[in-house]
Parts: C-alpha cells; sequence; structure tokens
C-alpha cells in the first residue's frame, strides 16, 4: 500500500512533467508508487563513484551503508538505513526522507 503522501508527491510530478515537458518528473513519479520489493537498494559506494560535490541525488528506493561518501551531496530517498545515515550524517549536505 502506497501511503497518501507519496501519492500526492507522485500527482504533483506528473503535473511538473507535463507544464514542463520535462520526461523525467513523470518516470520518477513512476517509481514512486511502485511497490516496495520493486524499488531500487544502492549502496554509499555506488553513490560516491556516480556523484561530484553538492551534486543532488534521488534514489528511488533505498540508501544502504556499504561504503564511505568521500564528498557532500544532497540526497532524497524513501528510505536510509540506520548504517547509511550514522556512518555518513557529516556527509550529506541535505538529506531528505519521503516516507
Amino acid at each position: 500500500m502506497v501511503n497518501q503522501i507519496v501519492l500526492l508527491m507522485a500527482k504533483e510530478l506528473k503535473k511538473a512533467s507535463k507544464k514542463n515537458e520535462a520526461p523525467i518528473w513523470a518516470r520518477l513519479a513512476d517509481l514512486a508508487i511502485k511497490p516496495s520489493s520493486a524499488r531500487r537498494v544502492v549502496n554509499l559506494t555506488k553513490i560516491d563513484k556516480i556523484t561530484k560535490d553538492n551534486d543532488a541525488l534521488f534514489v528511488p528506493g533505498k540508501v544502504l551503508g556499504t561504503g564511505n561518501m568521500t564528498h557532500k551531496i544532497t540526497l532524497c530517498s524513501f528510505s536510509i538505513s540506520t548504517v547509511a545515515d550514522k556512518k555518513n550524517n557529516s556527509s550529506w549536505r541535505k538529506c531528505i526522507e519521503i516516507h
């Protein structure tokens, strides 16, 4: 079951996609309403490899604590493991968890 906040966010993302002719927002909306078993799981090692300092990243799933961050990023995710949060609390420029 998808919670109401996520449904509202998906609806707003779809509107933004049409208004701005930006299909990425529609894709994020589709990923947001997938069941949790179909969501992505990403380790800090991978995030560190694909980002640079001050990048922003949306993970449509869970961030796990394997590895370390060597730079600060803005991260938005549906879930962040306790280990990842404790390990890298100082590495997030900003961390947004959507429930």
